[in-house]
């Protein structure tokens, strides 16, 4: 209960948790420098943010020499731990490992429900939202937006950009929203997250192949994928 309390009064500041979701965005490590100018703080207020949020954990930070001679740079980085707060304690991580355990232990018939499930979830997200906000036909750039929000409520930090040319569309996950459960069973779970991907792009275009180009437990620093669309 402590941990939780101190976790509320961290990102209870409204610039804090800007701070933090700026670096979730960025997924990449920030220094202070760079957060004071991006907030308009000076570097001695973004420094206080930053330590606020390292003292419980949600960030890491480290030396790095500048090359210049003098003190070296700090950087910091979002750490690998994942910060939960349920009151009273839920513990839907262990739930989904036994689910994903499940669905390992029923075979291919398992695996098959799983990742149709998972496409059947990502295309009703999308329909619901376009059905409550956009119920007019839609442009390509009115597409990518819808799923840049979604993806983003969603905790994945997408972003999302049309070939023309191509008649495709890249994008990349910066924030893998399964990453705990993903590290009990990295291949069904991602290809289980690849189907939802799948069915959120199906929800607004016809026949979607999805190729994955990258993918975070290769060691790339995102998942990154190109969906080639049959009709637009």
């Amino acid at each position: 209960m402590e941990k939780a309390l101190q976790i509320s009064s961290v990102l209870g500041d409204p610039t804090r948790f800007s701070i933090y979701q700026y670096i979730i965005q960025k997924h990449d490590e920030v220094n202070v420098s760079e957060i004071a100018t991006q907030f308009e703080i000076h570097p001695n207020v973004a420094r206080l943010h930053l330590s606020k949020l390292e003292d419980i954990n949600m960030v890491v930070s480290y030396s790095q020499k500048t090359g210049k001679g003098g003190r070296p740079s700090r950087l910091y980085r979002l750490s690998d731990e994942v910060i939960e707060l349920h009151f009273p304690h839920r513990d839907y991580k262990l739930l989904s490992s036994i689910a994903i355990d499940a669905f390992v232990e029923l075979g291919e018939a398992g695996k098959h429900a799983l990742y149709n499930t998972g496409k059947k979830y990502g295309l009703n997200i999308i329909k619901r939202v376009e059905s409550v906000h956009f119920p007019e036909n839609l442009s390509i750039d009115k597409k990518l937006h819808i799923l840049e929000d979604t993806g983003t409520m969603l905790g994945m930090y997408p972003k999302f950009s049309y070939n023309q040319e191509s008649n495709s569309i890249t994008f990349s996950i910066n924030n893998c929203p399964f990453k705990e459960v993903a590290n009990h069973n990295h291949t069904m779970v991602c290809k289980m997250h690849n189907a939802f991907l799948k069915g959120m792009l199906e929800a607004l275009f016809n026949d979607v192949e999805l190729i994955v180009k990258e993918n975070m437990y290769e060691g790339c620093s995102n998942c990154t994928y190109v969906a080639k669309l049959s009709i637009v």
